[in-house]
């Protein structure tokens, strides 16, 4: 009986180890998941110039 308890509470202890590590893998992809989209953000899309979007001048 004392066999079985031990290998309940290993079983229970290398669950517990795997939800952690599952958690830690997910908070990192977010995580880079974030700096990426900030990083492309803050580069902004280009436009095009003004002198481009004004109409050309008729004299």
């Amino acid at each position: 009986m004392f066999e079985y308890e031990m290998h309940q509470m290993r079983a229970a202890e290398l669950a517990r180890e795997a939800d952690r590590r599952r958690l830690v893998r997910e908070a990192r992809r977010i995580r880079r998941a974030v700096r990426r989209s900030a990083r492309d953000e803050a580069e902004g899309r280009v436009s095009a110039p003004a002198w481009k979007t004004r109409s050309a001048r008729t004299v």
